[in-house]
């Protein structure tokens, strides 16, 4: 009779073993860092595929010549035309939403352009006045709900409600809020002297609105976040405060700004990159002719009825630019928290 063994049947399994085995000891033998990047890679895997590779085409598609005409959307190669024409004033892609000039000795940019004094001001002052405000008032709602009383999970739904609420619908509500024949925002406004008689058709008032709006609504987003961080500290730290004799105010500069600046840092981090692609809230309450952001100059190159699809592309790559910009100085700041990602 022929055996197992001379045959060859069964052969594979102590050679399957001995790799097995050489594996777990090769990760065995990984540090801590090693392994975490080595759990991390079909992470990072998908994430190349869904996020890295529509942007590269998108830089790509932003190469290419703009073609009006004919069954095709995209012309030959143009190289950085595009962003030329963008950042020139070549291509105006919204009405000019107010009034900033130099002198032509600037080096460099005409702050004259549609880009820089339409789109780009509006998100960067829209993201920044929105994220300040809403960090400040989410600050102060977290403050409040950590502490301990009665009907306080009342207070609880109150102030995640508009967070709750879509975004179109949102838009909707202040659209005919200050509506001059049908909401009271507009005579109120008015007659503080703050507003005109039509606050949605003027550029101002109106970025004021996307404001009051994004803010009543995102607040919530970052007082749940700062109160994850705050439920978080060891009370018995301010038990042993209190003993030294130290004041509220001490209190909160040495224990608690402290413990939850990442946190804090995070919360601001996710509302920042949500208030550069700011769309949706302009759209559907004052529209994006009268106070236009990046992604509105995106979307009317796209859908607006001139198919320039590769000025489209330079502004969305530059959107995501700018963007990548930001989050480059959150993760810096991250680098000086005690739980930073360094």
């Amino acid at each position: 009779m022929t055996s197992d063994t001379d045959t060859g049947i069964g052969s594979e399994t102590p050679e399957r073993e001995r790799t097995g085995n050489a594996v777990v000891n090769w990760m065995e033998g990984l540090s801590e860092a090693a392994y975490a990047y080595l759990l991390l890679i079909p992470s990072f895997l998908l994430l190349a595929f869904i996020a890295f590779y529509p942007l590269l085409m998108t830089f790509v598609m932003s190469l290419r010549e703009d073609r009006t005409r004919g069954a095709e959307t995209l012309g030959g190669f143009v190289g950085i035309e595009n962003y030329v024409d963008v950042l020139t004033g070549d291509v105006r892609l919204a009405q000019q939403f107010l009034d900033v000039s130099l002198s032509a000795s600037f080096p460099f940019v005409d702050f004259g352009v549609p880009l820089l004094q339409q789109a780009l001001f509006v998100t960067l002052g829209f993201a920044v006045i929105s994220v300040f405000f809403e960090t400040v008032f989410g600050f102060g709602q977290a403050l409040i709900l950590d502490q301990e009383f009665r009907g306080r999970r009342w207070v609880r739904v109150a102030i995640i409600l508009p967070w709750a609420v879509p975004i179109v619908i949102q838009g909707m509500i202040f659209f005919l809020l200050f509506q001059p024949e049908v909401g009271f925002g507009t005579d109120l406004m008015q007659w503080l002297g703050l507003f005109g008689p039509n606050p949605l058709a003027d550029s101002g008032d109106a970025f004021v609105i996307v404001l009051v709006a994004d803010i009543w609504k995102s607040t919530a987003f970052m007082a749940l976040l700062i109160l994850a961080g705050l439920q978080s500290v060891d009370r018995s730290l301010y038990d042993v405060a209190r003993v030294a004799g130290a004041s509220p105010w001490q209190r909160f500069k040495l224990i608690t700004l402290p413990l939850i600046l990442p946190a804090l840092l995070v919360a601001m981090l996710f509302r920042t990159m949500d208030a550069m692609r700011v769309y949706g809230l302009i759209e559907s309450s004052v529209g994006c002719t009268t106070v236009p952001s990046l992604t509105c100059m995106v979307v009317e190159a796209m859908f607006g009825g001139t198919r320039i699809f590769g000025t489209a592309a330079a502004v969305a790559f530059m959107t995501a630019l700018v963007i990548g910009l930001f989050i480059s100085v959150y993760i810096a700041l991250f680098r000086d928290t005690e739980a930073g990602f360094y």
